[in-house]
């Protein structure tokens, strides 16, 4: 069966080189590198020794993923012709992504794999800006990592930053989550005679030193508590902190009933802020509401029924699960026919249920829990096609509450009028109207005409409650034309 060796060639210079790989190397007939642009090589070529190298694939490819691909199927190929020895930097194990599929693939390809060592950067790196891993460190590939994957909190090092392009990806990253000028150390050729280690601030990294694929970045962990106010595990902590022993008394005492209105409320002022298009206030209130969401789960974990993680998970599950043509081999192309797809997924959904009912919550505001009840039921049929009866209807019951208002109790009056709110909802549906915002749009034109009033009547020194209705509707017509 034809091989090929997996040969690490170290971080640095020859002198780094294992005496093992080094007669491997030597002795091999064949030698297939993933770069030549490597001092160990370099050396090895100036002495007389023959290899093939890679770095044309790079220049030739616009991915990374393409690149590897190419340079393992030319080695399986290569291997078929007989037995070879493929060098790449470092530790063949340590950020290797073409030993990865030559591992993965060997057995599909007749071809055994073997990796026969060599000496990490890592070492170096440790020694050269002095840190114990063990104390928590994050290993990056600066060609593909995403900024969730950032633990700020660890000891970091980017590995992969081999040219200006990969630095400035580092960089700006980084400065979503860090101060500009934060402190970071870029080394280049650790422990080898050609070291260099530069520290800078974030905002330099990219022009700091010509940068090669010898080239590493260090980021220390944050140690100042206000940088980590980002931070969702932070967040975590400082709300369990709020809620546990010697924490805020009021937090402590909550319950999931207490907390309830506290919810529609920042729900209603999260509303407010997008009527008024200010951004800032918004994720201001956003985040209130996520401190509810947080509240809540906290107290499960209190109490041993769920936590922020059980919410995450269901989260996650039920929009992968609702969205198979993301996530599956689900094939749309157009918003009807996602709309296709997620219903067949709910009805998959319900038919768990007894009711129709079930998946409505029993806490929303009238308004929203009467348009959710009737989607409910207008799912099964039990519903209006044309807008005729459903106006019908709404005289029926106004009719109905002009009756209970002069003839009958109080009770009576509330459940006729509940009738015709209930009508109304029914309308605005037929109209895709939500009628909680759209009571929440008439609640802030009322309050912010009724400020015009107060401010007008100030203006003049008159007293509000002096004055008719009259003199009050002249101000309120003033504020409608005025756009207010």
């Amino acid at each position: 069966m034809p091989r090929i060796t997996i040969v690490g060639t170290g971080a640095g210079d020859l002198s780094q080189l294992s005496l093992g790989s080094y007669r491997t190397l030597q002795s091999a007939e064949r030698i297939f590198a993933r770069t030549l642009d490597h001092p160990v090589l370099r050396e090895l070529m100036d002495d007389g020794l023959s290899m093939t190298g890679f770095d044309e694939v790079y220049e030739a490819n616009e991915s990374f993923e393409e690149t590897y691909r190419t340079i393992v199927n030319q080695l399986f190929h290569e291997a078929q012709k007989g037995s070879l020895v493929y060098a790449v930097p470092g530790h063949p194990m340590m950020a290797e992504a073409t030993v990865q599929l030559l591992l993965e693939e060997q057995s599909q390809h007749g071809v055994e794999v073997t990796v026969a060592g060599g000496q990490s950067f890592l070492d170096a790196l440790f020694t050269a800006v002095r840190i114990d891993p063990i104390e928590g460190c994050q290993i990056l590939d600066a060609t593909r990592f995403t900024r969730s994957e950032v633990q700020v909190r660890n000891h970091l090092i980017f590995v992969q930053v081999y040219d200006q392009f990969t630095a400035s990806s580092v960089k700006l990253t980084l400065m979503e989550l860090l101060p500009d000028d934060y402190e970071i150390t870029v080394l280049q050729a650790a422990g080898s005679r050609d070291e260099k280690i530069v520290s800078v601030p974030l905002f330099e990294l990219d022009r700091s030193m010509e940068v090669n694929n010898l080239t590493a970045v260090y980021v220390p962990p944050v140690k100042e508590e206000k940088l980590l106010y980002q931070d969702f595990g932070w967040l975590r902590n400082v709300v369990a902190t709020l809620r546990g022993p010697g924490g805020c008394p009021w937090d402590r005492k909550q319950t999931h009933e207490s907390l309830k209105k506290y919810l529609i409320e920042e729900a209603y002022e999260v509303i407010e802020a997008i009527d008024d298009q200010d951004e800032e206030h918004l994720a201001e209130e956003l985040g209130d509401v996520l401190l509810q969401v947080m509240l809540h789960a906290q107290i499960g974990e209190d109490e041993g029924m769920f936590s922020v993680d059980d919410v995450i998970h269901k989260l996650n599950d039920k929009l992968i699960r609702r969205h198979p043509h993301v996530f599956g081999d689900e094939n749309v192309q157009t918003a009807e026919e996602v709309a296709g797809v997620w219903k067949r997924v709910k009805e998959e959904e319900k038919k768990i249920a007894p009711s129709q009912f079930d998946q409505v919550p029993k806490g929303l505001p009238g308004l929203m829990r009467a348009n959710e009840i009737q989607k409910a039921a207008a799912k099964v049929g039990f519903d209006w096609d044309e807008v005729e009866p459903i106006w019908a209807k709404i005289y029926e019951e106004l009719a109905e509450f002009k009756e209970a208002v002069n003839e009958k109790s109080f009770d009576n009056r509330e459940d006729e009028l509940g009738d015709l709110v209930f009508a109304v909802v029914n309308l605005a549906r037929y109209y895709k109207i939500d009628p909680e915002v759209a009571i929440h749009r008439t609640n802030h034109k009322f309050f912010s005409r009724f400020q015009y009033i107060e401010n007008r009547v100030k203006e003049k020194g008159l007293e509000i409650e002096n004055l008719s209705l009259e003199e009050l509707d002249h101000f309120w017509d003033e504020a409608k034309e005025k756009g207010i």
